[in-house]
């Protein structure tokens, strides 16, 4: 396995929901420690304080939140703009404390041109309208979550590749509705009253390069995506924005067990219950 480290100007990364099953911590942890960015922007639903539960956070959950802070003594510039499942931290809006800042929106000056990065969720009407709906659907998308790893266990063990059941749904569901392209419409039309070029958000999990056209010009819509489906981040390297998919396939060590996180059979049970409770 290659120790080489990635020299990077931008790091966007969001929605890794910390303190849940869904979380991919180990594979970011990787991803972490193979970037040297002068610039870490971690955007939004970072710490998932709606599934959060002192009975579970695991070891490699903490060990992302030290190598953040190993990054923040390296010199790092650390953005912590909230979201929507870390909507407490608001309230603390513009604190500072070394090389980390928390915000709720930022905008970049990056060549000439600006970039907003915010985590999305203010162009949600579902979250504004019905809180309680959003809420349970998180419920829900962590019961079944815990669902598809039991059911990936023996499916990797016997060498087959695993399966992502909420993945799927999310995809049918995302093309029977409109909504996206609202939220993108939305987006970048409010990025051009702000005198924008490019807007950075997250959110929705659905990582997404595209320009769109407007009354004023055309903007550059980046969604950086999640670390709990797709493995994505947005990236400005050379002087330019990109998206970023991270190849687990090139890290000799991985394997999808090793973001299981869970002891044995009693803690996965403990666990699938408590889920179930709370979705219901």
């Amino acid at each position: 396995m290659s120790t080489t480290t990635r020299d990077l100007t931008v790091s966007v990364i969001s929605d890794i929901h910390l303190g849940t099953h869904a979380c991919k911590a180990k594979t970011l942890l990787k991803y972490l420690k193979s970037i040297n960015p002068e610039m870490l922007i971690l955007n939004g639903d970072i710490i998932d304080s709606w599934r959060f539960s002192r009975n579970y956070f695991p070891k490699p959950h903490l060990k992302v939140i030290r190598q953040f802070i190993k990054m923040l003594e390296k010199g790092v510039k650390i953005f912590y703009i909230t979201g929507n499942h870390d909507e407490f931290l608001r309230k603390f809006d513009q604190f500072e404390m070394g090389n980390l800042k928390v915000v709720n929106q930022l905008i970049l000056e990056l060549n000439g041109e600006k970039t907003w990065i915010f985590h999305g969720d203010v162009f949600d009407h579902i979250i504004h309208r019905a809180k309680w709906l959003a809420k349970f659907g998180a419920a829900l998308y962590g019961f079944l979550t815990l669902i598809n790893k039991i059911i990936n266990i023996p499916i990797v063990l016997f060498g087959f590749k695993e399966v992502i059941i909420y993945k799927s749904i999310k995809k049918k569901l995302i093309k029977e509705k409109p909504q996206l392209s609202k939220f993108e419409t939305l987006t970048t039309k409010a990025a051009a009253e702000k005198n924008c070029q490019t807007v950075i958000c997250g959110h929705n999990h659905v990582p997404c390069d595209k320009s769109i056209i407007n009354e004023q010009g055309t903007i550059r819509y980046l969604n950086c995506g999640d670390w709990v489906e797709h493995l994505t981040a947005a990236e400005y390297v050379a002087g330019k924005w990109q998206l970023h998919y991270y190849n687990t396939e090139e890290n000799d060590s991985f394997s999808p067990l090793d973001d299981m996180d869970i002891p044995n059979k009693k803690e996965l049970y403990l666990s699938l219950f408590r889920e179930l409770a709370q979705a219901n």
